[in-house]
């Protein structure tokens, strides 16, 4: 029915243009035999057709409009058309049928009982995206953010030197621990039945060693550790612990830099250390700068291969010509930038008198909250001096 209605629309509209076309001439001939009362008559007929035609092509127009999309039109003649926005007294009439569920439909074209036609452009026109659509500022309030409240932890030295020099208990706040020295002296032969000559009696270095204190406390209110997602405590705790950590690395590191100083360019310098400076008896590890590290992990031997080696015996799962090497930040040893190092046989060069290592908290009623308080007592000395260097390498001129 919709497309039998366009098609006898548009027949209508070419009959009027025909009419009216035809009646053109007509008037011309009443002109031309002087009849002013026919010419007059055919003239209102003419306007009437005319404005029947108008009337139709805007029927027209509307019928096609619902039909194409891109709310374009064809006129009788063939041509296209496109077609204007509707009237805001039409929008409203939309609206209007809309509220009163179909009830309303005044100004309303019609198909059948209840559909009301609705050309396409009054929907595509009348909504810009970029002013009327809803943006992530409209949501605001009703869109939240993925925040994640369980920290996760920064990549950080976590090598414990304390655990490889000659820990001691120390039971009282200051002592001496003997240090047996190496054998130099030698038995001679001896003649039946002679007497047995003198052995050379053991020689000992006494180590005297003084605990320092290191200590420190951190306030949290109550309501932060009944508050927070996680458990509070043990995050602050695990903090503690790197912080003695720290404490005593940096600790071990500074008696280090006490050592015999050597300068070193080049590889041969460092083997002529470990090969000779130190005696074969002492058990070797390197504790090395990153930047020094870096120069180990580029040093070949005569065959192009590299010195520094996986190992799954060592405890740092590295091993530098067979001995294993521990890793510490640049500025434990100095500067940014500084390769140093220190080699040698840290469990009987550095002596570690340790005394106590508490943690401890309590409560604090007038805080309304909690203390937690780190205690590290201890001393690091050095034991053996002829058991290590302190190296710095310098990469020769031209490198």
């Amino acid at each position: 029915m919709f497309n039998e209605k366009v098609e006898a629309l548009k027949a209508n509209i070419k009959e009027l243009s025909a009419t009216i076309n035809t009646q053109k001439g007509e008037i011309t001939a009443k002109l031309n035999a002087e009849d002013l009362e026919g010419a007059k008559n055919i003239k209102d007929l003419r306007e009437e057709n005319k404005a029947k035609l108008e009337t139709e092509k805007a029927t027209l127009a509307t019928y096609e409009a619902a039909l194409e999309p891109d709310g374009v039109s064809n006129e009788s003649d063939g041509t296209k058309k496109v077609v204007g926005d509707p009237t805001d007294e039409y929008r409203n009439a939309i609206n209007n049928f809309i509220r009163t569920k179909g009830y309303d439909v005044n100004g309303l074209k019609m198909e059948g009982k209840d559909e009301a036609i609705v050309p396409y452009s009054v929907i595509k026109n009348e909504i810009t995206p970029t002013t009327d659509g809803i943006v992530k500022q409209d949501t605001k309030l009703v869109t939240s953010d993925d925040t994640s409240y369980i920290p996760s932890h920064e990549v950080n030295t976590v090598v414990d030197l304390k655990r490889f020099t000659r820990l001691i208990p120390a039971k009282k706040g200051k002592g001496s621990y003997p240090v047996l020295k190496s054998a130099t002296t030698k038995m001679i032969s001896v003649a039946e039945l002679e007497k047995n000559p003198k052995l050379a009696k053991p020689e000992f270095d006494n180590v005297d060693w003084t605990v320092l204190t290191y200590r420190g406390a951190i306030p949290l209110s109550q309501e932060s550790i009944d508050d927070a997602d996680v458990d509070l405590i043990s995050l602050v705790n695990e903090n503690v612990n790197e912080i003695k950590l720290n404490t005593t690395n940096s600790a071990v590191a500074t008696v280090m830099k006490t050592f015999t100083a050597k300068n070193i360019s080049d590889l041969d310098d460092l083997k002529a250390i470990q090969n000779v400076e130190l005696d074969p008896a002492y058990v070797i590890s390197y504790v090395v700068s990153q930047s020094f590290y870096q120069f180990l992990d580029t040093v070949k031997d005569g065959n192009g291969r590299y010195l520094l080696q996986d190992s799954i015996i060592s405890p740092t799962g590295k091993v530098f010509s067979g001995h294993p090497i521990f890793v510490i930040k640049d500025e434990e040893f100095g500067a940014a930038g500084d390769s140093k190092a220190w080699v040698g046989d840290m469990k009987r060069a550095i002596l570690f008198a340790d005394r106590k290592n508490l943690g401890l908290r309590w409560a604090d009623n007038e805080i309304y909250g909690q203390y937690l308080q780190a205690v590290t007592r201890f001393d690091v000395k050095v034991a053996d001096k002829k058991a290590g260097f302190f190296l710095t390498y310098t990469a020769p001129v031209g490198e």
